[in-house]
């Protein structure tokens, strides 16, 4: 019986150093490595709906770049915002330092460096007329800055990314192609949190993110 009661009273003293590490741990974890995400917004639909749950890599660019098609959360420039509390937007990385970005083709297509994008797979469908976003409304011209990336959503009406930032810091008149402000309108590399991977709640949006084809037919720039 004393034996019994011994291990008792070792396991209720042990018990906040447990639940001190456990939090320590979900706090490391957090802060470091995974985080959760809502999605407050409609820019990214239909890949992500309004209030859709994402976890985001936080590690992965530690040891890497975002690459092209990747999803990401970053902290977005104030000058990006409507809302000055809310300072963490998700895109979708469209073209990084060095790319020759033009929008668009005699086609309609965005590209880079030369190569056109087919983004048929995760543009906005409008679910009552069937109808698909064009790429862009704007025109655009430009070499993405070294150390920076140019974002888009994947519901282009209803977004503002590089390219919306790109015709509004446009200050020539008339307006052309290649008059935005290129570092504006694009994010440092350096205001990525990380990589959304994953859409897990509500269960019936589940979906395991990956690159779009048609970013693997892109060149490096030249």
């Amino acid at each position: 019986m004393a034996d019994k009661s011994k291990k008792k009273g070792s396991f209720w003293k042990e018990l906040p150093i447990l639940l001190g590490v456990a939090i320590l741990v979900a706090v490391v974890v957090r802060t470091f490595v995974i985080q959760t995400y809502y999605i407050p917004s409609g820019s990214m639909e239909t890949t992500l709906e309004l209030n859709d749950r994402v976890l985001v890599n936080k590690l992965v660019y530690n040891f890497s770049e975002p690459e092209r098609g990747d999803i990401i959360v970053f902290h977005a420039p104030e000058s990006w915002r409507t809302n000055m509390e809310e300072d963490e937007f998700i895109k979708r990385v469209i073209a990084v330092g060095g790319d020759h970005v033009v929008c668009c083709d005699d086609q309609g297509r965005i590209t880079i460096n030369g190569e056109p994008l087919d983004e048929t797979d995760y543009l906005y469908v409008n679910p009552l007329t069937g109808d698909q976003n064009v790429p862009s409304q704007d025109p655009f011209d430009l070499v993405v800055p070294d150390g920076r990336i140019w974002v888009m959503g994947d519901h282009r009406q209803a977004s503002g990314d590089s390219r919306q930032r790109f015709k509004d810091t446009c200050t020539h008149l008339p307006y052309t192609p290649t008059c935005g402000d290129i570092q504006a309108s694009t994010i440092a590399v350096d205001d990525v949190i990380g990589k959304a991977f994953v859409l897990f709640w509500p269960f019936d949006h589940f979906n395991w993110f990956s690159e779009p084809a048609t970013f693997e037919d892109v060149p490096d720039p030249s």
